[in-house]
């Protein structure tokens, strides 16, 4: 059991087990074991018509939404543990256990998702039994996933291939960069950081250790690029041959589908951005002279301004604020966000092996969720909880109104709620700043983030799709075809506006997402989102109260709805390129903001 010191902000996860050694873990195990056996026998080779009727796959949906909510309990538990510390053995243990268990069960349980999809596909009819009007929409994407399944045997092998294949690659990635130590000047003092605390420095106030910490970081996971580009190699080499096997139409196809988008929306969000790359450069160099530059290095990208004053924000500060923000907005949302303090359902502290990043990871049998980030009481940081709270919210609304298989939107609405909650932060931070010191800087803030979630995670979109058009050109992806990949779509957005560290060429292998097994394009969901909250923002300063039960009606939705829909809802048509455009001209206004207060 991980054993906090007094003063970590460490989550409690006895709500899910007391601890790894729980007796309980291998009662959910021998539970789940029995109900996959009778899923064997009571449905195998029997979903067919004229005997299987709507009736029966309503009860057979209900009983697998049980089960897979079962499922995800352990895996969450097994997955949050280890991310908290991945040096402790027997979370690692516990962690492959459950994996390695999960692939058993869905390789014993594939016919289920074959058998389902092949009666949905044949029996049109479905989509308007009010027996099934739960599950429109999941019978519309099962439908869609159709063509591209495989015999239960190629899918069974699949699964065991991704269990020791890409999984162990993830795994690897995961562990070197947590477990890597890093020589950094900070403030001209020689300091071994881990990876997280080496991180954290790169928006740093100095300059030279923002430098220091960039040069060290990419210098060290450059002479590892062997491992990584390996890794990356194998992983891009392996989804090219799944593609040709499963016959989807290039690399993008699976995403597609799992985010209920299409080619044609991701293509026109795309060119759009591309076609804006001047209002990010513009905000480029307005923060070049914000620091007093006559251009910006990489390392001060995300660097605070000159005039940000030196706080360090305490945990209860930053509880308050968030509080206070969703406050404002709705109690329901202030109610939810209580919760998640007072559970203990957030994991704050940095420490050695911490997993880096953060995220949000629900409990639907627990209609709660829980918070991992690494704070040490920077305004980002601030906003980054915000976010995450954000999820959260999300996830108990959705939770509260929807049943399991229709509890998550894809990643593209995933974003919603948690970007929406960073603006109502930033609201608030501009109604209550003193002077036009702390606007600059809550505005840098915002520009920075959302800079990077639509500009640079628009570059890394085009780094992926670059890898794959090279596989397809047979090219052999060593670490230095990888990089000048990931030059090639950073230079796309950042043209001459900003200069880079040589060392920067390695970047790419800090990013967890290309690693992981069913996370292929993970990066335009971001854009996606980014954008579509900010036409929701102006729709919401514009509508005022009249938006927030349009907006709570969206986000309860989940994933019963498809993006379409749910922006329907609030009044967006997302299927035109203008929609795009007018999240665009909301990140423009933020920059003329800017731009006013540097003249006043």
């Amino acid at each position: 059991m991980i054993v906090m010191k007094e003063e970590e902000i460490a989550w409690d996860l006895s709500h899910l087990f007391k601890n790894q050694n729980d007796p309980r873990i291998d009662e959910v195990i021998q539970h789940l074991e029995k109900k996959a056996d009778q899923f064997v026998e009571n449905y195998k080779g029997k979903i067919k018509s004229p005997d299987f009727k709507a009736k029966d796959l309503l009860y057979l949906f209900q009983q697998q939404e049980a089960f897979e909510a079962n499922m995800d309990e352990l895996m969450t538990y097994a997955y949050i543990l280890y991310d908290a510390n991945m040096n402790i053995p027997e979370s690692e243990t516990l962690k492959n256990k459950t994996v390695q268990f999960a692939t058993e069960l869905s390789q014993k349980l594939t016919f289920l998702e074959l058998e389902v999809g092949k009666f949905v596909y044949q029996n049109e009819e479905l989509y308007k039994d009010p027996l099934l009007k739960n599950y429109k929409h999941y019978l519309e994407k099962v439908r869609r996933k159709v063509p591209h399944l495989l015999s239960e045997l190629e899918e069974q092998l699949i699964l065991e291939k991704d269990q020791f294949g890409i999984m162990q690659w993830s795994q690897l990635q995961g562990k070197w960069l947590g477990t890597r130590k890093f020589k950094v000047m900070v403030e001209g003092e020689e300091k071994i950081l881990s990876y997280n605390d080496a991180n954290s420095l790169l928006s740093h106030p100095d300059r030279n250790t923002r430098i220091s910490a960039d040069k060290s970081i990419y210098a060290t996971l450059g002479k590892d690029e062997y491992i990584f580009s390996t890794a990356l190699r194998n992983i891009c080499a392996d989804w090219m041959k799944t593609v040709e096997r499963r016959h989807y139409d290039n690399a993008i196809h699976d995403s597609l589908i799992i985010n209920d988008s299409s080619h044609q929306i991701i293509k026109s969000l795309m060119e759009t951005v591309e076609k804006n790359v001047d209002v990010y450069r513009r905000y480029m160099h307005l923060k070049a002279k914000l620091l007093n530059l006559p251009k910006l290095n990489y390392a001060d990208v995300l660097a605070p301004l000159l005039e940000t004053p030196k706080k360090v924000y305490s945990w209860q500060e930053t509880k308050k604020l968030i509080l206070e923000a969703y406050e404002k907005f709705d109690t329901e949302f202030s109610h939810y966000a209580r919760e998640m303090f007072d559970k203990n359902h957030i994991d704050a502290s940095t420490r050695d092996g911490k997993r880096n990043g953060a995220y949000c990871s629900s409990w639907y049998n627990g209609k709660s969720a829980f918070i991992l980030m690494n704070y040490t009481g920077q305004l980002r940081e601030i906003s980054t909880l915000a976010h995450e709270m954000g999820h959260a919210i999300h996830d108990y609304l959705a939770m509260k109104n929807q049943t399991y298989f229709n509890l998550h939107p894809g990643y593209t609405v995933a974003e919603c709620a948690s970007i929406f909650g960073e603006l109502l932060l930033t609201d608030l931070l501009l109604e209550t700043s003193e002077s036009d010191v702390i606007k600059k800087t809550i505005l840098a803030n915002l520009l920075d983030e959302a800079g990077m979630a639509v500009f640079q995670v628009s570059a890394r979109f085009w780094f992926e799709q670059n890898l794959y058009d090279a596989i397809t050109r047979k090219e052999y992806l060593d670490g230095q075809t990888i990089c000048k990949s990931w030059v090639n779509g950073r230079d796309k957005i950042y043209g001459d506006s900003v200069d880079f560290l040589d060392e920067l060429i390695w970047e790419w292998t800090m990013k967890p997402h290309y690693f992981r097994v069913g996370l292929r394009f993970y990066n335009y969901p971001y854009v996606y989102a980014q954008l579509f909250v900010y036409a929701l923002y102006q729709k919401y300063k514009t509508e005022g109260k009249s938006f927030i039960p349009k907006f709570k009606k969206l986000l309860s939705s989940g994933g019963s709805l498809s993006p379409e829909e749910l922006g329907k809802i609030v009044g967006l048509d997302i299927s035109k390129p203008e929609f795009w455009e007018l999240g665009i001209k909301q990140y423009e206004e933020f920059v003329n903001q800017l731009e006013k207060l540097i003249k006043t």
